[in-house]
This record gives C-alpha cells, structure tokens and sequence, in this order.
C-alpha cells in the first residue's frame, strides 16, 4: 500500500480517511456523496495552494467532459456538509478566475495506530493576484498585517529552538482566528430590530443575443427573479426601478453594490437559440468581491420557469434564509404556465420601465396580447393596471385621466379577483381610491394589504407615505417614505418626496441637504429643483431658489405651480414686477388655479386677496388641504380668523 493511501487527515473538528472513504466530525460519520468527498481530497492534498478549475475538473472527472457548473455544484455540497456559512471561509475559498483554496489547517496522519499522530506540515497560506493595490486592504486588514509581521519576528528569534514547530502553530492558529473574525464581523449581516437581514440586487441579465428583439430577456429575468425574492420577508431586495439603470451599461458587481448599499449583488447572462435558452449567473459578496455562489442552465425555453425557481431558491440558501412553507410556495410560484404568454409579459414589463408615454403604450399591448394568451394571468392584469396609473397620473394624451384611472381600476379589480396578493394590484387600487375616487378608508385598507403582500415593495411605501401626509399624519408619512428609501435608496422621485417631507416638517436645511444629494443622482429631475426651490426660499437664499425653481420650469408647459412658487420668491426677493407679471399670466388663464394665485398674494404682502381667492378652492380634499394645513408659504395667514374658517 502506497504512503498515500495509508494517510489520513484532520481539520477543525473533521477528520477524513482515505483509506476508508469517510469523513468524520467529532468521530461521528459524515454523509459526503463519493463525487463531493473526491473534491475535497484533491483540494486537502493541495492546502494552502490555489487548485485551477481545470485541473480539478481533470482530476474528478478524467477522460470526460463535463460543465464548470458540476464543479460548482459539488463545491456547494462540500461547503454546506462543512457547515460554511454565506460570507464564511474557514476552508474553502473561491479564487475568482482561477479556482479553490482549502485554507483551514491540515494535519496529515501517517500509519495505522490511532494515537500515534505525527505533524507533517502545516499550511495555511493562498495566494490571490489583486490589480488594485488598495484592494489588498480588504483582503489582509492592518492589523493582521502587524499580528502577522509580529509573530513571524518572533518565528525567526526560536527557529533554532526545539519549540519552532509550536511556536508556527500557535501563529497560525491565532492568525486564522484573527482573520476568521475579522472577516465573519465584516461580512455579518445587519442588524435590523432583532434579526439579521440582508440585502440583494438583481442586476439587469445581459442578454448575449445579438437581436434587439431578445433584450426584454435579460430585464425580464430580473423582474422576476427581483418579484420572487421580494416575497422573502428575511432579505430587502432592491426594486427592478433601482437596477434598471444598469442594463445599458458596463458595471462593475462590486461598485455597483457599493452604489446601492446592499450586501450581495446577483448577476448573469441570458443567450437564446431556436428554442434553448442558456443562463448562467453569479451571486458576488460586495464586501470581499468573492463569489458566493455560480450555476449555468441550459435548457429549452419551456423551462424558464424551472430555472427561474432554481435560481432563487439557491439564492435563499446560499443567503441562509429560512424559509416557511408559504415562503417556499411563494418562490415557486407561477402566474402563468404559457411560456408565449409569460414572454409577452416580460416583453410589457421592458417597455413599462421606461416610464414614458411611448414605453407606456407598447407596455399595454403586451400585457394585452399576454392575457389573449392566457385569460387568467392576474399578472399581466396587474401590469395594465400600473401602465394606466401611470398615465392617470401624468396626465398623457394618450387617455384622458378619468378613463385611464377607470380602466387601471377595472384591470386592478380582475388581477385581484384572480390573485388577491399581488401587491402591485393593492398599490394600483389604493391610488385610485385616494386620488380619483376619493375613498380614504378604501385606499388604506388597499395600501396596508399591499404591504402586507410584499413588505419589500418600495412603491406601496411611497405612495403610502404621500397618503398619510395629505391625512396630516406626518410622523407616519416620514417613517414610510424612510423606508421607501431604504428598499430603493437611488429611486429620484423616492428621494424627492423625502426632501418634501423635511420642507413641510420645517427641517429646511435638512430638505435641501437631502435635495441636493437627489440631484447628484439624477441631475435632471425637475420635481427635486421644484422642493429645492421652496426649501431654499425658506431659508432667505432667494437668488439660489430663483435659480433651481427656473430648472424646474424649462420644460415646454410651465405648471401654475412652478409659475406661482417663482412669483412668490420674487415677491420676497423684492423683484415685485416679475411677481406681478407671473400674476397677471396666471390670473388670464381661462380655468384660474385659485391657490397659485393666492401664493402669489401672499408673498406681494396682500392677506386678503390671498384668503379671498383660497376661498374659491372648489375642492379641498387630499393634497389641496394637506397644503393649506402644512405649507410655509402660509404660515402668515394661519393666525387670521378667515383663513382658520377656510380649514
């Protein structure tokens, strides 16, 4: 028998056989399948060194060829039997681009007699090729660095002595404990009200194809994967409105994760072929750039939905989530067993996040031809339901307002009577109820159901948060805007009705700090120079405010809003003239806005003009009366007995 087959070895609290096969923890057998304990001999023998993929493909599967996706696989096993938690590597470690490091201290056992254990070696080094200098912070922490330049001092005054092999394993062991903390404290999920959670972004999949018609493949995949995981109340998924951004650029996992504060970034590519469809993604750590989890599918496109299942539930577990029996159903759940129908639906959701008139329209004709496909997709009425929101909402020539708001609400109703836990059709109904039916007990039921769908769904916080504002209850419109934020921290309209939520709390250096950290995110967003304005007039810094409301206003159509809040600062800023002038504009209109006008009043110093054209608001509820109770512009007035009859 050869010395090889006679060794055997220990680490941590395993040992493993080579003789026998088997692998044992604490003297107690270990199930390790033959391929998985195979995987684990070849990367021992090499400890400390950097085994290629290609090798221990050859050394595993000799004479075949066989997908990276199997090596993946059977190190995934390997690390799960080890007890490896995500984020952990007490003993295997993925060297991207190259391969795998067994990193734990080995010691090799010769010969048959159970107590007679000699140290062969000890190895616990790897070696990593970094381009960025300053990446190496990341890997070997300062004070690493100095425990190990210490302790290697200290090897080099005993190498002569007869204590050098435990004064080596004493280093080694204190130094793999120091970097075992360091990293696991690094990596450890945040603590969220007693329970850890972590966050994820599911990048936009590119899509390898080089036919512009197959792009909705790869922004597809993502909202769903991005719907799936949403429903895991124990993660914070970002929104596909946070990565969307992404798809038409090259980014980097790492930064982009940076960008958007989350702790693990998932990312793939999607390729189509006649009828096959190959996948591959890849789960990256953002804090140690180390890739936590790989796969490639490769199967016919009918099976979509099979991948999509697998991917998100090996995502759940590599993020150790644990979930209940409704969560599991929640994952592999399907809306649609029509592989054309879902298509169409993805082919809806790419347009519909374009969030313009145009992406709106082609957005409804692909839900449309979804549901021809299948009837009963809730889904797909759920997509309708947001597209005429939304042109509700921006008042589109496509439709008038009422007929989009009285359509989204019929394609609203549909989807729930299908599926009562779409929360997308909950948010949809909610708005309707509160700003075109006028229903507030309606709304709040719609909203808070939602949110008891998906807690992770931005959307339903915001439009949530801007609800309770208009109802006066301030305190709960700002802790449901903070955590709109949270779950889309680069969202421009998300981080705007944040800023407006510090103005109309009078917190204005607070609203403009916030305002201009808005901007830097999206340096064209009006309705930011809009709140920005009116944060700095408060502030008496009417020359910046004059500036940031006239960016709010180049657009073709001025608002009477925007025409009325620069009338005001003029007024304040002493320019009376151009006041007047953007009041007598605003008073030749044929439809008058009472309340413009009246802003404009009050900043020229005439009270009762102002009270009287307050007075001729014809309709005082929701937003209009959340101004008049809450706008500083007003605050002149409040004391005056009219106006507290007006409220």
């Amino acid at each position: 028998m050869n010395q090889q087959s006679e060794c055997s070895y220990e680490f941590g609290s395993f040992r493993i056989d080579a003789v026998k096969r088997l692998l044992l923890r604490d003297g107690e057998p270990v199930p390790l399948p033959s391929k998985s304990l195979d995987t684990l001999l070849v990367l021992i023998e090499h400890h400390g060194q950097v085994v290629n993929k290609e090798e221990l493909m050859n050394k595993l599967w000799p004479d075949t060829a066989v997908e990276e996706n199997n090596l993946t696989q059977q190190i995934s096993v390997l690390r799960k039997t080890l007890g490896e938690r995500a984020g952990e590597h007490r003993y295997v470690v993925t060297v991207p681009g190259r391969g795998y490091s067994f990193v734990a201290e080995v010691r090799e056992l010769w010969g048959n007699e159970p107590d007679l254990i000699v140290e062969q070696h000890t190895r616990s080094r790897i070696s990593v090729d970094i381009e960025d200098e300053s990446e190496k912070e990341l890997l070997i922490p300062e004070e690493t660095r100095e425990n190990l330049s210490a302790g290697l001092h200290v090897l080099r005054q005993s190498w002569r002595s007869k204590s050098v092999i435990v004064s080596l394993s004493l280093l080694l062991i204190g130094l793999a404990a120091l970097v075992a903390f360091q990293v696991s404290s690094r990596n450890s999920p945040v603590e969220r009200n007693g329970e850890s959670k972590q966050s994820i972004a599911v990048l936009p999949f590119r899509s390898l194809n080089n036919d512009p018609a197959d792009d909705y493949l790869g922004t597809g995949m993502t909202d769903t994967l991005i719907a799936k995981l949403s429903n895991l109340r124990q993660i914070s998924v970002r929104p596909t409105s946070s990565v969307i951004k992404y798809a038409a650029q090259s980014r980097d996992a790492h930064s982009v994760g940076r960008e958007l504060g989350v702790d693990l970034v998932l990312e793939g590519t999607v390729q189509r072929a006649d009828d096959r469809i190959r996948v591959t993604v890849q789960l990256v750590d953002v804090h140690d750039r180390n890739p936590l989890w790989a796969q490639s599918f490769e199967e016919r496109i009918t099976a979509i939905f099979a991948v999509q299942d697998s991917i998100s539930e090996q995502v759940a577990e590599t993020m150790l989530v644990k979930l209940n029996r409704d969560e599991q159903e929640q994952l592999r759940k399907r809306d649609t067993e029509n592989v054309e129908a879902y298509h169409a639906y993805l082919r809806g959701r790419f347009f519909w996040n374009k969030r313009n008139e145009e992406g709106l329209r082609k957005s409804l004709e692909h839900f449309k031809q979804a549901i021809d496909l299948d009837s009963n997709y809730g889904q797909a009425y759920a997509g309708i339901a947001d597209a005429y929101t939304l042109l509700g909402a921006y008042n589109a020539n496509l439709i008038s307002r009422d007929e989009a708001f009285q359509r989204a609400q019929e394609a609203a109703m549909k989807a729930l009577r299908i599926d009562g836990t779409l929360a997308e059709a909950h948010t949809s109904l909610a708005l309707i109820k509160a700003h075109y039916e006028h229903d507030e007990s309606g709304a709040e039921s719609e909203f808070k159901k939602a949110i008891e769908s998906n807690p992770n769904y931005a959307t339903a916080h915001h439009w949530y948060s801007e609800f309770l504002a208009t109802r006066g209850q301030q305190p709960e419109a700002m802790t449901e805007i903070l955590r709109a934020q949270e779950l889309d921290p680069l969202s421009p309209v998300i981080n705007t009705t944040l800023g407006e939520r510090l103005y109309f709390a009078r917190r204005y250096n607070e609203a403009i700090t916030q305002l201009r950290k808005t901007l830097e995110i999206a340096p064209d967003f009006e309705a930011a120079y809009y709140a920005l304005g009116l944060a700095l007039e408060q502030e008496a810094l009417y020359g910046e405010a004059i500036a940031s409301l006239r960016k709010a206003g180049r657009g073709t159509r001025v608002s009477p809003a925007v025409s009325a809040s620069l009338g005001h600062t003029y007024a304040l800023a002493g320019r009376r003239d151009a006041a007047r002038k953007l009041l007598g504009e605003l008073l030749a209109q044929e439809d008058p806005a009472p309340y413009e006008i009246a802003v404009i009043y009050q900043g020229l110093g005439e009270k009762q003009r102002a009270i009287d054209w307050l007075g001729r608001l014809r309709d005082r509820r929701g937003v209009v009366d959340m101004m008049l109770k809450l706008d500083p512009r007003l605050d002149a007035l409040r004391s005056d007995p009219q106006f507290q009859g007006l409220l």
